[in-house]
Parts: C-alpha cells; structure tokens; sequence
C-alpha cells in the first residue's frame, strides 16, 4: 500500500499515545507525501485500464481501486489507487513513485487520445482515522455520507467544498479530506478542536506495519512478483489485457508462487530490515519492515516480509542466529481487540 506520512516526522506527544488513538479513537495528520496525476482525454479509460492491474474499464463514477503497474515481465514498477471522477481519471500514489509513473505512462501513449499531467499540491489531504473517526468528523462540522472503502463525494462544510474518500485499511475506519491549499489548515484544526489527535509518523509507521499492509520500496519491491505480494485486491483476472498481464495469468493457471507476503513475531531483540531467515540452514524467508510496536504495559516486536511457501507448510518459525522469527496471518489481529 501507498505510504501515508505526517505533517511533520516529529513526535507530538509520544508516539504510544497517538497509537493508542488511531486503533481506539482517532488521529489527524496530512499526506504530504500523496502525489496526483490527472488522465484526461476521449481514451482515457481504455488506455488506463490497459496500464494497470485492476479493472478501471468498469468502474463507476466516486469510486476507486488500488493496483500496480508492471512491466512486461511482469515485475511491480509501483502501486497506485486510480478513482473515476468522471471527466478525468486521477490517479494517486506516493510522490517516491511519481517520476517512475510518468515517465512509464509517457512511453505507452501513442495514438491515443490522452493527456496525463501532474496536479499534486492542488488538493492537499487530511485524513482521519480510527474507530471514532466519523464521529469526530461530524462533531467538527463534517457530514460524511455512508461511503464503502475507495468511494468518495464531495461535501459542504463552512461555505466551502471538499472531497472526502473513505480509506481502505481492513482495520480502522479512515476519511481523507481534499481541500484547496488555502482551507487546509482550517480543516486540521477543525478535527484537532473536536478531539482528534495529532499524530506523526512513527505511530502511523506501527499502524501501516499493525495492519499488514505493504510500503513500496520497502515491503513491495520491482523484483516482486503481484502474488507474492498478498495483495489480491490489486488484481482482476476478467478485465482483459495490461502490460504484464500475461505473466500474471501464468501465475495463476499455476496455481502458486514460491514467496508469500506474511507477518512475523520475534523472539529476540528487533532485527533489522531485509535480514535473511533459514530453517535449518537453508534460506527461506526475509524481514522487510520492523516495529517495536506498544500493547497494553507490554511491547511486541513484530515484522513484515516473506516466507517460501513449502516451508511455512511444515513449519513457520524461522531463525536469524539467535533470532526466531514466527510467520503469523496478516493483519496483527491482537493490535485491533
């Protein structure tokens, strides 16, 4: 998934605390890192829904659907959401992915009729999330309308319109709020006076690792293969042909990969990224992301990464020296109770 950062990297008020809000009530914070490309023109549809892994070709006006995009052997170049507004396509992903985009998009327009261009700063973004997350929304003003995951709508608030997306964690509610870069911060403070709390980017970095969700460059990497990645909601097997597609399908008619997508609990000090698992002796497995992640008076060390299938078949605890690393279904269910 799409990396969600803060205002600010600092820690306002402790980290365990604003965690503590975002699974229990509710946190604010800003996107400064969501990048926006705008596909316009009579093809646009056509041509996006040939660009991506999942089907743009029917879907409806307010709604949107994660992906990735491949290249022809099938490998992820980057992960995005693509939403309908109609007249254009928009396109979103994290501004580390936007040169990769373009550039990609750039090579594959050749007598179509579209127009892609970078509209990122137009719509700044506050986001809500949490349990409460809608009640405190309303409490400040905000009348969010019954939205399913990826829908959006446009709404009133102060005499000005914004666009609020319901987010797609599988584990706490979220809204994103787009507004124009003058209303920006009269919306966070508005969340912030209703009981909001400001949160940064540590504990969102325990919330994304918490709900299982994978970061490009991180957990998703170009070597990656789609069903590797666990991410099933990104593919749509029925909606015709997109770079990669072939390879996609091969995996499929196969039945499996070698590699899935897991989490891990540790039994040891927290390791770091991209350290390599064995079982008895032989390679089969690695750790892309860690967290030392506070629950109740304890902390749980936990991870995220990758174990070969025929091993987590006959067993699920990998070690690293010293370190036993236990292959656990994703999300951290204990986290969310």
């Amino acid at each position: 998934m799409i990396h969600e950062d803060a205002a600010a990297a600092i820690d306002l008020g402790g980290a365990g605390a604003q965690f503590r809000a975002l699974i229990s009530s509710c946190g604010v914070y800003a996107l400064n890192s969501r990048a926006r490309i705008s596909v316009t023109g009579s093809d646009r549809v056509r041509w996006l829904n040939g660009m991506v892994t999942n089907n743009v070709r029917d879907l409806q006006v307010g709604y949107g659907v994660y992906g990735f995009l491949l290249n022809p052997q099938g490998r992820i170049l980057a992960d995005m959401y693509a939403y309908n507004h109609g007249e254009s396509m928009v396109v979103e992903t994290d501004k580390a992915q936007l040169a990769r985009i373009l550039e990609t998009f750039d090579r594959y327009i050749i007598m179509d009729d579209v127009e892609v261009a970078d509209v990122s700063g137009q719509s700044p973004t506050i986001v809500m999330t949490g349990p409460k997350a809608r009640e405190m929304a309303r409490a400040a003003g905000f009348e969010i309308p019954d939205l399913q995951p990826l829908q959006f709508a446009k709404i009133q608030w102060r005499d000005k319109e914004l666009t609020v997306i319901r987010g797609d964690n599988p584990c706490v509610e979220s809204y994103e709020f787009q507004s124009s870069p003058t209303d920006k911060d009269a919306v966070n403070a508005a969340l912030v006076s209703a009981g909001a709390a400001l949160v940064g980017s540590i504990a969102l970095e325990w919330l994304r690792i918490a709900s299982g969700i994978p970061l490009y460059g991180i957990d998703i990497r170009e070597k990656d293969l789609p069903q590797e990645t666990g991410q099933d909601r990104a593919l749509n097997f029925t909606k015709g042909c997109y770079v990669g597609q072939e390879i996609v399908e091969r995996i499929r008619s196969r039945g499996a990969v070698h590699r899935q997508f897991t989490g891990f609990l540790i039994d040891g000090k927290l390791p770091d990224p991209g350290i390599e698992l064995q079982r008895e002796g032989k390679k089969a497995g690695e750790i892309t992301s860690v967290a030392a992640i506070p629950l109740g008076d304890a902390t749980r060390n936990v991870a995220l990464g990758y174990v070969r299938r025929e091993v987590a078949a006959t067993s699920r605890t990998l070690e690293h020296g010293n370190l036993k690393a236990t292959a656990v279904n994703l999300p951290f269910r204990e986290f969310f109770q």
